[in-house]
């Protein structure tokens, strides 16, 4: 696995005052993603849980659905400009009788890179029919504990501590218990990465789940958790107008703007003890 962080001299400026010093930067390097060997993915990241981001990415775009679709995943050791070994390169082996992507799935990847919506052409194509049923899951959750989950997310980040450059993503059960943390420099990748850790554990769907974010609740991250399952979706910041229209569509517990003791509950309140 490559530097999840750097350090690079920087200078400071403070009222009158001027110092230099070095500064600790959290990383970011593309990844490549193959199937089979062929090329399907180029995204920029954060080093570290790889194999979860590959297995999160190939789940949102409907190449995977389970682990049992995964046969074998490696890192390859391709070699940089500076003649090493830098492990940016993932290949995915599908199990017997799992297809291979498209082709145009491969060039709409390499069209949109590692930005806002990975690997998709139109809005209509984001809609895509998931595999769990939402509104079925009866979970009940507390607001008090939806209030503490901003501060368990924020403590559990060990990178940010050191950086102050990355997006987080936690998975928490109904009692506000920390499941799984993932920090990236993409929000995006920060989801893709708790997912294909759920995948990979054979966890899907994420019944009773929430998914908490560093950031804002975008239309991408909302489909992303109504894929794997997961009934809510709580941001410290604000949702789009599709993510909120989506989340209304799938049955999706939308939470925006938690800090504090404040929330807006945008759809499924019902979901809300008390």
């Amino acid at each position: 696995m490559g530097r999840v962080t750097v350090r690079r001299p920087v200078l400071r400026l403070r009222g009158d005052g001027r110092t230099g010093r070095p500064d600790t930067l959290a990383v970011e390097e593309p990844l490549e993603i193959r199937i089979g060997g062929e090329a399907l993915s180029v995204t920029m990241r954060t080093p570290g849980d790889d194999f979860d981001l590959a297995a999160g990415l190939l789940h949102a775009e409907g190449v995977i659905g389970a682990a049992a679709d995964l046969a074998a995943m490696r890192v390859c050791a391709d070699t940089g400009e500076s003649g090493r070994p830098t492990y940016n390169v993932v290949d995915v082996t599908l199990a017997p009788g799992v297809p291979a992507p498209d082709p145009s799935l491969t060039r709409a990847f390499y069209t949109t890179s590692a930005c806002g919506v990975c690997g998709t052409t139109s809005i209509d194509a984001l809609r895509k029919r998931a595999r769990f049923e939402l509104t079925t899951d009866a979970v009940r959750l507390a607001p008090a504990v939806l209030r503490g989950l901003p501060d368990t997310l924020r403590q559990a980040q060990r990178v940010f501590d050191r950086t102050g450059g990355l997006h987080a993503a936690g998975l928490f059960d109904e009692e506000g218990a920390l499941l799984a943390l993932r920090e990236d420099v993409g929000r995006h990748n920060a989801v893709d990465k708790v997912v294909g850790w759920a995948l990979r554990e054979g966890l899907l769907p994420l019944t009773g789940r929430v998914l908490m974010v560093s950031g804002r609740a975008s239309f991408e991250l909302v489909q992303k958790a109504v894929l794997a399952g997961i009934p809510a979706l709580a941001a410290v910041s604000a949702p789009s107008s599709l993510a909120v229209d989506l989340a209304a569509e799938s049955g999706l517990t939308l939470i925006g703007f938690l800090r504090g003791d404040s929330m807006n509950v945008y759809t499924g309140e019902d979901r809300l003890a008390g």
